[in-house]
């Protein structure tokens, strides 16, 4: 029999194996270090595949661990379906519900299996009962098998266990089969590979936390440690209101989104998101102007495409309606010297350190403006590095207030001479906790970068592959410099809207269809596509719309803002 050839990128050696091998065995002749971690999954040509996909094809293999995001995500993936599937024995009369991500870990509940809205409060004994149980079976190390069901036989298991949105959901793919996978007897589908067995989920824990729990895996820098665990209330309080405002619309996932635009009411669904946007922007400024007296400088950050400098013109608009009069101090322009900008671990210029700023010159100026001085601000030059004093200067009167927006505006170092009564700080970012389904919730992050993507082709002169393969580098950025500092914040902003995935879908679909399966951002491009083949898009005619003041503008296009 003739044997298949494969390349693995990890040591840069050709094996030959025969037809049927699969990954994991392959992964047993394969002589490398991974650092004792467990290999998750393996990208095939640049295709994410769980470690039981089976060769027959000359191929080019590279392994992941954890290290990698497609990694983590098999790995939480993974850990869901166990969880899942020991809560459906435990507590045959309740629904796991993974709600949204948590900086520490996923937050998910127990819901009524008859009145999914309904959550049952958690107790320490059930939680305990439930991490015994997870235990067990990862020492019983059982491997999760693929398979494929007819869409009829899938639809009939997922109301059988009462998912009733993914049953809903897999209706309207109209896919003729569907991909399952087995762990113990217990089938489900989580859009995406599984890790080998429930012996790799060797380092997680299980908490309580609100009504429900956090489930806990590795932080993804070494040496993978769990996170601690710390209740944000502020982060905590934002997800429940968007959780609250989706329970209003009659709005938890995908399907009903799905089901609301198919009936027509898309032009709706926006004009009732936007309005509750503007309520927001209201009461913000309203916030700001019961602190007139004190507040001098609002302070506004959040992570990358999160709409933070849309946000920071709604509120100034509305702070004006209340007399108060917003003076924009550019951040970018305190940069130092590009050869005094430190450097990162690599050696090289990390322009998204705060120290990459000249904060003793920034802090100078806050004082002196605040005191009711002149001052003389920078000008940063980014095509030299050079920063030199510009021919402006201003000065507060009464009624102004400063305005500073950027990553870093909420860490202390930013303005520590700036006592925190004359400050006003707000975080904006997209924190969506709609769902897929019952137990799939939809990644922030994902909902950014998407944002980014159409915005980086648009307006920048990026691909969405160049957007891609820089996308890590920002979420090491935000992990470092602006999640530590969320909670600093007076107010959070959600700058998420229901109806903005089936928009950005519209126009990110075209972009992730032209990267090159040569491309290594091409097994990315094959999960976000697979991720938005499950949304209707809108129309070009229901877009007109999104109002010109809209956060999603910053991203598609004629916004009555510049940027």
């Amino acid at each position: 029999m003739e044997k298949v050839r494969v390349y693995c990128s990890n040591n840069n050696q050709y094996y030959e194996v025969a037809p049927g091998t699969n990954l994991k065995q392959l992964l047993k002749i394969i002589d490398y270090d991974w650092n004792n971690m467990n290999v998750l999954a393996a990208y095939v040509n640049h295709d994410l595949k769980e470690l039981g996909t089976q060769l027959y094809l000359a191929s080019t293999i590279h392994f992941i661990t954890y290290r990698s995001a497609d990694g983590r995500r098999c790995y939480n993936r993974s850990l869901n379906f166990l969880c899942q599937k020991v809560i459906h024995d435990l507590f045959p009369d309740r629904i796991l519900c993974m709600d949204y991500h948590l900086p520490n870990g996923q937050y998910g509940e127990l819901r009524s299996k008859e009145d999914f809205s309904k959550t049952i409060p958690m107790t320490e004994e059930e939680l305990g009962a439930i991490k015994k149980k997870m235990w067990e079976l990862v020492k019983k190390d059982i491997p999760f098998i693929k398979t494929k069901r007819t869409n009829p036989s899938a639809i009939s298991l997922f109301r059988e266990h009462g998912q009733n949105a993914k049953a809903r959901l897999t209706e309207m793919t109209g896919d003729f089969f569907v991909t399952l996978y087995y762990m113990d007897g217990y089938g489900d589908y989580f859009y995406g590979p599984m890790v080998y067995s429930t012996g790799d989920l060797d380092r997680w824990s299980i908490k309580l936390y609100s009504d429900g729990f956090c489930l806990q895996s590795p932080e993804p820098e070494a040496p993978y440690n769990l996170p601690p665990q710390k209740y944000q209330k502020k982060l905590a309080e934002i997800f429940e209101e968007y959780s609250n405002w989706c329970n209003v619309l009659g709005v938890r996932d995908i399907a009903t989104v799905n089901e609301a635009i198919n009936k027509g009411y898309g032009k709706i669904a926006i004009s009732l998101c936007e309005a509750l946007h503007e309520r927001k922007y209201a009461r913000i400024a309203d916030k700001i102007g019961e602190r007139r007296k004190d507040v001098k400088m609002v302070l506004i950050a959040g992570p990358s495409s999160s709409g933070k400098t849309t946000t920071s013109k709604r509120i100034a608009l509305q702070m004006k309606i209340l007399g108060l009069n917003p003076v924009v101090l550019g951040m970018d322009d305190y940069f130092v010297d590009r050869e005094l900008t430190p450097k990162d671990e690599k050696g090289e210029y990390d322009f998204e350190s705060v120290y990459a700023l000249n904060l003793e010159m920034l802090n100078d100026h806050l004082t002196k403006l605040l005191n009711g001085e002149e001052v003389r601000i920078p000008k940063f030059d980014f095509q030299t590095g050079r920063s030199t004093l510009s021919e402006n200067s201003i000065r507060l009167k009464d009624g102004d207030v400063l305005v500073m927006e950027g990553i870093h505006a909420l860490n202390p170092v930013l303005t520590e001479r700036i006592p925190d009564e004359r400050k006003f700080k707000v975080y904006a970012s997209a924190l969506t906790s709609l769902s897929i389904d019952e137990n799939n919730y939809i990644s922030t992050t994902d909902n950014r970068m998407l944002r980014r993507m159409v915005r980086d082709h648009y307006f920048r002169g990026y691909s969405a592959e160049e957007t891609i393969m820089r996308w890590p580098s920002v979420i090491a950025g935000e992990r470092k410099n602006i999640f530590p500092y969320q909670e600093n914040a007076d107010i959070m902003f959600n700058a998420s809207l229901l109806y903005e995935l089936p928009l950005l879908k519209y126009f990110a679909e075209p972009l992730l269809r032209r990267i090159s399966p040569m491309s290594y951002a091409y097994a990315e491009s094959l999960r976000l596509l697979n991720f938005l083949s499950r949304m209707v898009a809108l129309t070009p005619e229901e877009m007109k719309a999104v109002p010109p003041t809209s956060v999603l503008r910053e991203f598609i296009g004629d916004s009555v803002f510049s940027y």
